[in-house]
């Protein structure tokens, strides 16, 4: 039996490619859990200068050094929980924490993430 050129052969899936797997992560969580990340940070950070402003030790430096990590946590211990787990929409957002800490430490040139140590030397 020949069949025209225009023509696939007859069947199924032996002579076509399969169906694509289905998305294991969700993009669009991504891209929302890197500003839900940066309003957790704005948040933990005021409330480090709030706490720091108010500390009658005359050094703060331990306030900043507890919302560090703090933020570290929330980041990688809550954005890693997320991502291991099965549902897709978890691993975007997880993953949307991360790259938020990333990109929260990249423009601020990580003074608030508490990566630069001059935040350490008010």
């Amino acid at each position: 039996m020949t069949l025209p050129p225009d023509q696939p052969p007859p069947g199924g899936y032996p002579y076509y490619a399969p169906p694509p797997p289905p998305s294991r992560i969700s993009v669009g969580m991504v891209f929302l859990g890197a500003p839900v990340y940066m309003v957790i940070n704005t948040v933990v950070g005021f409330g480090a200068f709030l706490v720091a402003g108010s500390a009658t030790d005359g050094n703060p430096d331990w306030v900043f050094g507890i919302a560090a990590l703090v933020l570290g946590f929330v980041a990688f211990a809550v954005g890693g929980g997320l991502l291991a787990a099965p549902n897709r929409t978890a691993k975007g957002f997880g993953l949307g924490l991360m790259v938020g800490w990333a990109l929260t430490s990249i423009f601020t040139v990580g003074i608030c993430t508490g990566l630069n140590p001059q935040v350490y030397n008010l």
